[in-house]
């Protein structure tokens, strides 16, 4: 009877950034062992979210909400959980040992600690199968049979009582769809297709090798639409390269170099999380054409280990970056590669919502997407633990024997996306 209690009390205290306690469930959420439903705020009566909670024999309870404005959160909730109100803590999960991620978690409630979940850990969530999560010293197993159609059942609740309030709320696992697929662009580049009349055109990225056999990493978006890649280090004649694979969604693009070609130095990739505030280096070919034919290199730190919108795949980073830059190695002080670099935030856009110009907001792409990336590729890359700080020159100076110039020939809507 305690259980069937704490687990109606996890649904009702499941908050966002403190908001009142939710009174409900309207409608009904039952999907497997999953049950929940619609919940207003106490305060004010107005919807405020929806959520579904399932037990495990760990002892621990899962509660999926999404609230309102759409937002998705996690939270583990367990009577035995005595948490001072506002503490912090990194949750790592593993879905299907493969796919991770770091997510932060706040404990709004003694008993609870909840997560916001940016889409692509939604995603992922869903159709997972097994999850592990780990906190500190803490390791737990998560069973995720079900997770696919609550999480369909709640982005259904959200939309229907939205559009018809809580008085009409009624069985919101039936007629549940997928969440828009949307959800699986977030952080990426948008991407457009050669329509009819499309002007032949050109544009530049960067990439480096990472492999002896050839292979090179840049971004999607950078050889989306082209006919055409050719790549050349500083300095040494451009070769043809061919796509190998491509991830849109973490926006990677691995190509491969003609057998001819050989490479004595290649990237090595970090074997150990980067902290923020670390220093890193980014080294790329921004404005080729326009202003130097060398790379250039550009210093700052690791602002935040999430992108956008807590988009854990990401790291935010003040180094400078530029159009050209796009699938540059993102370096840190001992010449390993610890990220890609995949853009910078659209000042316009921002100053236009907000009146402010943001300065040094770039982003890169985490080095976990990158070797779930090449592993799957079956690519023989090598890491390295980090030893021995270097000066950037150094860094840079390494970097000249396998940092390329990435020449994409197709048409203008592939040259905007660099």
């Amino acid at each position: 009877m305690w259980l069937k209690s704490f687990v109606a009390a996890a649904l009702l205290q499941l908050s966002l950034a403190g908001l009142a306690h939710g009174a409900g469930p309207f409608g009904s959420v039952n999907v497997g062992n999953w049950i929940g439903g619609a919940f207003s705020n106490d305060q004010t009566g107005a919807f405020s979210h929806c959520a579904a909670t399932t037990p495990y024999a760990n002892g621990v309870i899962l509660v999926v909400s999404q609230n309102a404005a759409g937002t998705w959160s996690l939270a583990f909730a367990s009577p035995t959980y005595h948490f001072n109100k506002g503490e912090n803590a990194a949750i790592d999960v593993t879905f299907d040992g493969q796919e991770q991620a770091r997510l932060f978690a706040t404990a709004y409630q003694p008993n609870m600690l909840t997560a916001i979940m940016p889409l692509n850990v939604v995603r992922t969530f869903q159709k997972a199968s097994l999850m592990v999560a780990t906190a500190g010293r803490a390791v737990l197993n998560f069973d995720l049979t079900s997770t696919g159609p609550v999480i369909a059942a709640l982005a259904n609740c959200v939309t229907k009582v939205k559009a018809v309030g809580l008085d009409k709320a009624g069985d919101f696992a039936k007629g549940a769809v997928k969440p828009a697929a949307t959800a699986d662009k977030q952080g990426s580049p948008p991407a457009s297709k050669p329509g009819k009349g499309a002007k032949s055109s050109s544009g530049f990225g960067t990439g480096f090798v990472v492999s002896t056999y050839g292979h090179i990493v840049t971004n999607n978006h950078v050889i989306d639409g082209c006919s055409e890649l050719k790549g050349n280090l500083t300095g040494e004649a451009a070769m043809v390269l061919r796509v190998v694979s491509s991830d849109a969604n973490n926006d990677l693009a691995l190509l491969q170099a003609p057998s001819t070609a050989t490479f004595k130095a290649f990237a090595r990739i970090r074997d150990r999380s980067i902290r923020s505030g670390d220093s890193v280096v980014a080294i790329g070919f921004p404005f080729h054409g326009l202003l130097t034919s060398d790379f250039t290199v550009t210093t700052g730190i690791v602002s935040s280990l999430s992108g956008m919108r807590n988009d854990s795949r990401f790291l935010q980073i003040s180094a400078p970056v530029q159009p050209g830059n796009s699938g540059g190695p993102l370096f840190d002080t001992t010449g390993q590669v610890v990220g890609v670099v995949t853009g910078k935030l659209d000042g316009l856009r921002v100053a236009a919502a907000t009146g402010s110009i943001p300065e040094n907001i770039n982003f890169a792409i985490k080095t976990g997407a990158l070797r779930d990336f090449l592993d799957n590729s079956v690519v023989p890359y090598q890491t390295a633990e980090p030893k021995g700080e270097l000066k950037t020159t150094d860094i840079a100076a390494n970097a000249r024997a396998y940092t390329m110039l990435i020449s994409c020939h197709g048409t203008e809507q592939a040259d905007a996306k660099k």
